[in-house]
C-alpha cells in the first residue's frame, strides 16, 4: 500500500525525511516507532564508526543507517530530523553519591568561597535564612582555594549562635561543625574517634570543628535522614540534572540505602527516568543476598547486586593511605577505614554469593592492599565473570598499573579530580609519587578495563568536563596549560568509551546499554556540535538537545 505524507517531529525536513515520507512499505510488524535521521552518529563500537540514523521499535534500537532506518520506515513512523546534530550513547556515570548530592543542590553552597571571610559570609547568610535550630548542611568548601589554611568552629560560632553547622569539605571526607553542633552530638575534648576517624584538635586539646571519615559519619547519623518525600523531590531534581547532561545510566555508590529507597519508591510511581546500578554496603552483603533471594535483582531501571566499601580516605584531607608520609604533614600516612581483616572476610562472602563488589582505594598503599585482597579471594572462590571494581584508583605504584589488566579489575576513575587536586597535590605528596597518579593514560594503554565518572557531588554531573579533564588535563587554576602529567592524557574516542561502553561492561550491562546497536536499549544524547570536529578545548561548551533513555525522548 502507499504511505502518505506523514509529521515530522523535527527542527525541520531534510531531503532525507522527504524520501521517507514518500516510502511505501508492507509488514507492519516489523515498523519502526522513531526514526531518527540526518544525523553524526558515534556508535561507540569502535574509535570511527559512525553512522547517520538510528530507527527505534518499543524501547530498543531496531535499525542503524539510512537504508536500514528507511526500509522500516512506516506510515505510523515518527520521524526525527535531527539536521546534522551529533549523537553518542548515553552517558554512564558509575560513580555517584546520588540523593546526598540532589539534595545538597538545594543547600548552602561553599565551593567557591575564595577566602575565609567569604567563607564566614557565606554560612551567615545561610544561616540568616534557616528557621531557629534547624541544621545548617551541604557546603563543599575547599581550602586549598585560599591556601590551604583548616576552616574552625571559632570561624562561625558567631554567625551561629542558635544554627548548628555541619558543612562538608567538597571530597565528602571530613565536615566542620560549630560549637553548637559538638554539644548536640556529644563530641568534646574527652571523646574518642571511632575506628576509622578522625577528631581534630587544637593545641589546647580542644576539638577543631573538623571530624574526618568514620567520625563525620557518626555526625550525620546523629543529624538524621530527610523525609522521604524531601528525598524524592530532590532526587527528581538530580535526575532532571542527569538527563540534561546526556547521562543516561548512574551507579550509586554510598555507605546508606537511601538512594536505594527512593529510587525504588520512583520506580514503582513510573518517576525514574535514568536506569540505575546500585552498590549497597559490603558489610551488609548477607542482607542483599537474602534481598535477591526474595525479589531478585530489580530491572534494566533499578538494578542490583554489588556491593562497595572505602577502605581508606582521601587525598585532600590527608587520610588516604600512603606508604610514606604527607609531605604538608609528617606525622601521618592516612588512615585506613575499613580493618584489612574485615576487608577480606566480606569480600570473600560477597563474592562467594555471586555479588560484584567495588572497594574505594585512593593511596598507593590502599591500592595495593585491596588489589592482594581481590587477587587473594578471586584465587580462593574460583574463577567466574566477577569484575571486580576499585573505586578512585588515585595513586599507584608503577607496579600496581599492569594489575588491573592481569587480574581483570575495573578501575573506576574520575578524570575531573585530576584537574581539580592538581591544583595542590604536590604539597601533598611531592612530584614523585604523582608521576602514577591519576595514571588514566596508562590504564587505558594497558589494556585495562576503565570506566570514568564523576563522584557527584565531588565533581559536577557533567561528563563534558570530565572528558575534556582525560583529554586536556588542564588543571583549574589554569597553571598547566600543556596538561598537567600530559603523559596521562587519552584520546577522545578512548574517553568517550570510558564514559559509554566501559560504563556498561562495569555494571553487567553491556549487550544491553553503551553502544548504539541493533537490539541494544535506546539510550543515547544528541548535542550541538560534533565532539570529534572541534578543538579539544570545546568540550566543555557542548550543549545537551535531547536526552533518549529507553526510546523515550526524557530530555529536550
Amino acid at each position: 500500500m502507499m504511505i502518505g505524507r506523514r509529521s515530522v517531529v523535527a527542527l525541520g525536513i531534510g531531503s532525507v525525511a522527504t524520501a521517507i515520507s514518500h516510502r511505501a512499505f508492507a509488514g507492519g510488524d516489523d515498523l519502526l516507532d522513531t526514526a531518527y535521521i540526518n544525523a553524526k552518529v558515534w556508535t561507540g563500537a569502535g574509535p570511527n564508526v559512525r553512522t547517520d540514523a538510528i530507527g527505534v521499535k518499543g524501547d530498543r534500537i531496531a535499525a542503524i543507517g539510512a537504508d536500514a532506518v528507511r526500509a522500516r520506515t512506516g506510515k505510523r513512523t515518527r520521524i526525527v530530523d535531527l539536521q546534522g546534530a551529533f549523537v553518542t550513547p548515553g552517558f554512564i556515570d558509575p560513580h555517584v553519591h546520588f540523593v546526598k548530592a540532589s539534595i545538597m543542590m538545594s543547600q548552602a553552597s561553599l565551593r567557591d568561597a575564595a577566602n575565609p571571610k567569604e567563607f564566614v559570609e557565606r554560612v551567615a547568610a545561610a544561616a540568616k535564612a534557616l528557621p531557629k535550630g534547624q541544621w545548617l548542611e551541604g557546603g563543599n568548601w575547599d581550602q586549598d582555594r585560599w591556601g590551604g589554611e583548616m576552616p574552625h568552629r571559632k570561624w562561625i560560632d558567631a554567625v551561629t549562635p542558635d544554627t548548628p553547622v555541619a558543612v562538608i569539605r567538597y571530597d565528602l571526607h571530613m565536615l566542620l561543625l560549630n560549637s553548637l553542633a559538638l554539644k548536640l552530638v556529644g563530641i568534646d575534648r574527652n571523646s574518642v574517634a571511632p575506628p576509622g576517624g578522625v577528631i581534630e584538635r587544637d593545641a589546647d586539646g580542644e576539638p577543631t570543628g573538623i571530624v574526618k571519615d568514620a567520625s563525620k559519619d557518626m555526625v550525620l547519623r546523629a543529624i538524621g535522614q530527610k523525609t522521604d518525600a524531601q528525598i524524592d523531590a530532590a532526587a527528581r531534581n538530580g535526575i532532571a540534572l542527569a538527563l540534561s547532561k546526556g547521562v543516561t545510566q548512574v551507579h550509586p555508590t554510598e555507605k546508606e540505602l537511601v538512594s536505594f529507597d527512593c529510587t525504588r519508591r520512583l520506580h514503582a510511581r513510573g518517576e525514574i527516568g535514568i536506569r540505575f546500578r546500585h552498590y549497597l554496603p559490603l558489610q551488609d552483603w548477607e542482607a542483599q543476598t537474602a534481598l535477591i533471594a526474595r525479589e531478585g535483582r530489580g530491572d534494566d531501571w533499578v538494578h542490583w547486586g554489588g556491593c562497595k566499601v572505602a577502605f581508606d580516605g582521601s587525598l585532600g584531607s590527608r587520610t588516604a593511605k600512603f606508604y610514606e608520609p604527607y609531605h604538608d604533614d609528617p606525622t601521618t600516612r592516612g588512615i585506613i577505614v575499613t580493618d584489612p581483616v574485615d576487608l577480606r572476610r566480606w569480600i570473600a562472602g560477597a563474592d562467594k554469593a555471586g555479588l560484584q563488589v567495588t572497594t574505594h582505594a585512593i593511596g598507593d598503599e590502599a591500592n595495593d592492599i585491596v588489589l592482594d585482597t581481590l587477587a587473594a579471594v578471586a584465587a580462593a572462590n574460583g574463577p567466574r565473570d566477577r569484575r571486580f571494581r576499585v573505586e578512585h584508583v588515585q595513586h599507584m605504584k608503577p607496579h600496581a598499573i599492569p594489575r588491573f589488566k592481569a587480574q581483570n579489575v575495573i578501575a573506576s576513575v574520575q578524570p575531573y579530580h585530576a584537574i581539580d587536586d592538581g591544583r595542590w597535590a604536590v604539597r601533598r605528596i611531592g612530584e614523585k609519587r604523582l608521576e602514577t597518579s591519576f595514571a588514566f593514560g596508562s590504564l587505558v594503554r594497558s589494556g585495562a578495563h576503565v570506566c570514568m565518572g564523576s563522584d557527584w557531588p565531588v565533581a559536577p554531573m557533567d561528563p563534558f568536563t570530565g572528558l575534556d579533564a582525560a583529554v586536556n588535563r588542564e588543571t583549574l587554576d589554569d597553571k598547566h596549560p600543556d596538561g598537567w602529567h600530559p603523559e596521562q592524557r587519552v584520546t577522545l574516542a578512548q574517553a568517550l568509551r570510558c564514559y559509554t561502553h566501559e560504563g556498561a561492561y562495569a555494571a553487567f550491562h553491556d549487550g544491553k546499554t553503551g553502544v548504539i546497536a541493533p537490539g541494544h536499549f535506546a539510550d543515547f544524547a544528541v548535542m550541538d556540535q560534533d565532539l570529534f570536529a572541534i578543538d579539544s578545548h570545546l568540550l566543555k561548551r557542548t550543549t545537551v538537545l535531547r536526552t533518549v533513555v529507553g526510546g523515550v525522548q526524557r530530555f529536550g
